[in-house]
């Protein structure tokens, strides 16, 4: 056991001077067979502790519902065996560019922009929450033989909020629950930040991806005493769906990883290995100075450009950042663990079986609900997935155009069966379908919390369309593999019109010598991909993001099967889609 303390200018192990060199690496986007590996490449590059957010909407997908907490009492224990401290960063919100900034879904859809304030049944279900999350955290803290050192007080708070009624009750919440360790909040370095999220006699650190010394300099002015550290230092960045990828220099991450370190200062690397958004947790933002613009998805791959890729493999960032952070080392830095197996030889997969995307709906969606206005995704218990609204065009009436304004996020229109592009001017008595899926809700800025769906209506020129029909599809609905058993699959003749249409498509592929592989896939447009029914996330021709990571793990020895979720349907001209893997 020792004492971990937050000093006038140091932090202090049993009254000793150290140096936080940390790395983020969230346990929810390394498949935990791998998370050995990953804590042993922290430990190589010459890090001393690890960093992670914790996902409340991962562990409470339907209220009440909890499902594997204890993972994260399971990610300590591994960062315990690889010799590094931890840093926990609870949330309740965490942006992180995942999901809804892991607040679920439910809790949004029902307080809306209540959330991340003083509001009572936000609390109440917020104090629910770490009741049952802190049992993972209190146990492993450093004073009671743990790695836990460090515990974090909500999430960049002032770039959202100035409650601080809220934050004074979430410190109180955490020391309440057992917290013994220093608790901290992370802001970026300005001052209306600083300002609306800190918390008087907590630890403030500073959040940026250069200018060290200028952004130490704002920190100072609120906090005259106390370590300097920049809790997230963004070596890297990550990627959005249809965009250029974002791309830093090795170098000039180094330059400014070193600047840290001279100022005397504390560091968490975000990230220094971002790992994969598997199962479609991958969130969203809105562009935009004020984050109120058009919404931009995150893609599945989480690389962040760290110095440790999203395969696990050491970049030229890792060199450079290991032989800045030797210079800090109590002693000489271990050796990189043995590198993860990669499958042996490449292999092709057929999926001569498939299901209409009507039919996956209708056995693995939720209860159709008939309403008056189209119910949104929160209200039909929809995190991940996608919607079906059956709804009427009364007639006889002449045709006027067919819109839905405040759709949220990507809508197919049918028109008595016919593909039709929202917008089109239809003619009545006729019926409609409009399929919705959502890319991800908002992580970050005043959208958090928006909800998806048909939010604004169906109008027909300006009348709104009433009496709707509507069911949503969990994409862990697939998590059942039994229940996916069962659906009507029916064979695809090869280069059948079947072939890429909009549905489950179902296939096998043999692998002799598993090991970490990339799945890349041609001619198919917008979907999901399951392995032997683990979730590898979304895939999109959009790019800039062209292929999936497989883990090792996942993949077995003889036939393997795969599931692909296509939900826009190729084009009839693009040819047969296929799937590989390398």
């Amino acid at each position: 056991m020792a004492d971990f303390t937050v000093g006038d200018e140091d932090f202090l192990i049993d009254g000793r001077p150290v140096r936080l060199l940390s790395g983020a690496l969230h346990y929810f986007r390394v498949h935990e067979d791998q998370w050995g590996h990953r804590l042993a490449m922290l430990r190589a590059m010459g890090l001393n502790s690890v960093e992670t957010y914790v996902p409340w909407n991962l562990h409470e997908p339907q209220q009440g519902r909890f499902h594997d907490v204890r993972a994260l009492g399971r990610f300590l224990d591994a960062a315990h065996e690889a010799g590094l401290w931890a840093v926990v960063r609870p949330g309740p919100y965490i942006c992180a560019e995942w999901e809804n900034g892991g607040l679920p879904h439910w809790l949004t859809g029902a307080l809306g922009s209540r959330v991340r304030t003083r509001d009572a049944e936000y609390l109440r279900q917020v104090d629910r929450w770490f009741h049952r999350l802190l049992r993972e955290v209190v146990p492993r803290q450093i004073d009671r033989g743990g790695p836990v050192i460090m515990v974090q007080v909500e999430n960049e708070y002032g770039s959202y909020g100035s409650d601080q009624a809220y934050l004074r009750h979430m410190a109180g919440l955490l020391r309440t629950l057992g917290v013994s360790v220093p608790l901290f909040t992370s802001d970026g370095p300005e001052d209306h930040m600083l300002t609306g999220g800190s918390v008087p006699g907590v630890l403030a650190t500073a959040n940026f991806g250069a200018g060290a010394r200028e952004g130490f300099d704002v920190l100072r002015r609120h906090q005259p005493k106390g370590p300097l550290m920049c809790m997230e230092f963004w070596c890297g960045w990550f990627d959005h769906w249809g965009a250029e990828p974002v791309v830093r220099d090795p170098a000039d991450a180094a330059r400014a990883l070193r600047e840290i370190l001279e100022c005397g200062a504390s560091v968490n690397l975000y990230m220094a290995h971002g790992g994969t958004n598997f199962a479609g947790w991958a969130g969203a933002n809105r562009a935009g100075e004020l984050h109120d613009g058009e919404l931009q998805p995150t893609v599945t791959s989480y690389d962040y450009g760290a110095p440790i890729d999203e395969y696990g493999r050491p970049t030229p960032k890792f060199w450079l950042f290991r032989e800045v952070l030797a210079e800090y080392a109590d002693g000489p830095l271990p050796e990189l663990p043995p590198a993860p197996a990669v499958l042996a030889a490449p292999v092709r997969a057929t999926l001569p079986e498939w299901v209409p995307l009507g039919g996956v709906v209708d056995a693995l969606g939720g209860p159709e609900q008939v309403t008056g206005a189209p119910p949104s995704f929160e209200e039909l218990d929809v995190d991940r997935g996608l919607v079906r609204y059956r709804l009427t065009v009364p007639g006889p009436r002449q045709p006027y155009p067919l819109t839905a304004p405040g759709l949220r996020d990507v809508a197919q229109l049918y028109v008595d069966g016919v593909r039709t592009e929202l917008g089109a001017q239809v003619a009545g008595p006729a019926s409609v379908e409009l399929w919705v899926e959502s890319l991800g809700r908002v992580n970050y800025g005043p959208r958090l919390g928006e909800p998806k769906g048909l939010t604004g209506g169906v109008l027909h020129e300006r009348q709104y369309l009433h009496g709707v029909r509507a069911r949503g599809l969990r994409l862990d609905a697939f998590d059942d593999a039994s229940a996916v058993a069962k659906l009507p699959f029916r064979a695809v003749p090869p280069g059948g019109p079947d072939a890429g249409a909009r549905g489950l498509h179902r296939g096998t592929f043999e692998v002799s010598g598993a090991g970490d592989a990339t799945l890349e896939l041609t001619g198919w447009v917008r979907g999901f991909v399951w392995v032997n029914g683990f979730g590898l996330g979304r895939y999109w021709s959009a790019g800039p993001q062209s292929s999936l990571f497989v883990p090792g793990p996942v993949l077995r020895e003889g036939e393997n099967e795969v599931w692909v979720l296509e939900l826009a349907g190729a084009a009839a001209d693009a040819g047969e889609p296929g799937l590989a893997l390398r």
